[in-house]
């Protein structure tokens, strides 16, 4: 039985190399997250290899494999125009988990009917002993090459605009899916008048479509800055009402170190950002270099659980050039004499607060345990 899985996984391993189901992986890949991809490719490829081993060699008695073929290049075409749509962000943010997962899946279900890969899984079936291991060998097998593709994919879509991928991913799909129209259509249809109809209404719904992407981005990453514009503003003044309560004043500093003393600095950033919207500083400052000073700790502290707050309810900016960022690293460096990296994950940031200092650590903890409760 191990032969016979080790077989399928290399027949369909050799089979998928550079096959379009590859490409489609990459494609798929550069839209959604690597473990929505693989997801969606393993519940595809196993339902749709299933379904060949299951039904053997009698698949092609229920349906007709031309009509098989023809039902699957219709349904590329339509996955590429769709490949052009732009989300509204309420569809997005509603959305389930198992949506790109579902349509990648569909995708690799509908791409394989009557595909040499469910060909072979049928072949493999009807004169093997071990069905499931065969069905394992091939899904793996699959699984493998379009791993393949989702690397590049994912590498590929770290560089790239988001609107170049969309066009590309539409091409691919509207390409193969012609390929399959152009192999099983009856000939009557393959002629020059009707070809010249058919690749005419494509690129049109495409060019209209593509007009509307960008036309929409535009408005969307318009309404999307000024969002973003006026959060940080609220976010810039409540922090700077925090930093003068940590301010120590000349009364008990003496004369002002400005720029040098380490809360001088963050007001300074801060009032940059404020004063001329620009929420990224040039350069990153080594904050042990700047001076330190006996400031209130618990009023450090509740600065710091202003920022974790709105990281949990707004999303993190991986830039440490930043200015809520450089914020942040400032009032970490008074408190623990380093600086936290943030990735949304509260429990892992605390873990390693808490670390460093126990006692502060669960302070900041209740702190921002209380104004998450509030804001709930």
């Amino acid at each position: 039985m191990i032969n016979e899985l080790i077989r399928a996984f290399f027949l369909i391993f050799a089979a998928e190399m550079g096959d379009k189901t590859q490409i489609i992986a990459m494609t798929f890949a550069t839209q959604y997250k690597v473990k929505e991809v693989l997801m969606g490719v393993f519940l595809g490829v196993f339902l749709n290899h299933g379904l060949a081993i299951l039904l053997g060699r009698y698949i092609s008695k229920l349906i007709p494999m031309n009509w098989i073929q023809l039902i699957a290049g219709f349904m590329f075409v339509i996955f590429g125009l769709l490949a052009l749509r732009e989300e509204d962000v309420e569809d997005t943010k509603n959305k389930k988990s198992f949506g790109p997962i579902f349509t990648v899946a569909l995708a690799f279900f509908v791409g394989e009917l009557g595909d040499k890969t469910q060909l072979t899984a049928m072949t493999l079936s009807a004169e093997g002993n071990y069905p499931f291991f065969i069905l394992i060998g091939t899904t793996l097998g699959m699984m493998a090459t379009s791993g393949l593709g989702i690397y590049v994919g994912s590498k590929i879509g770290e560089k790239i605009s988001d609107i170049f991928i969309k066009i590309v991913s539409s091409l691919v799909f509207v390409f193969f899916g012609t390929l399959k129209l152009y192999s099983w259509l009856p000939k009557q249809f393959l002629n020059p008048l009707y070809e010249i109809v058919y690749f005419g209404i494509i690129i049109s719904i495409q060019i209209i479509l593509i007009r509307g992407l960008i036309l929409k981005r535009e408005h969307t990453k318009s309404s999307s800055m000024k969002e973003v514009a006026a959060t940080l503003y609220i976010q810039t003044n409540i922090l700077n009402k925090a930093l003068e309560e940590i301010c120590l004043g000349e009364e008990k500093c003496g004369n002002c170190s400005g720029i040098n003393c380490i809360i001088g600095y963050t007001k300074k950033i801060l009032k940059n950002a404020k004063d001329n919207e620009e929420y990224y500083i040039k350069e990153n400052i080594d904050f042990t270099k700047l001076i330190k000073k006996d400031f209130d700790k618990d009023k450090v502290i509740e600065a710091l659980s202003l920022i974790i707050v709105d990281y949990i309810k707004y999303g993190t900016v991986e830039d440490e050039k930043f200015i809520i960022n450089q914020i942040k690293g400032s009032l970490e460096s008074i408190l623990f004499g380093r600086r936290f990296k943030f990735d949304g994950n509260l429990p892992k940031y605390l873990k390693h607060i808490m670390e460093a200092d126990r006692h502060l650590g669960e302070n900041l903890e209740n702190s921002i345990n209380m104004k998450l409760s509030i804001t709930h």
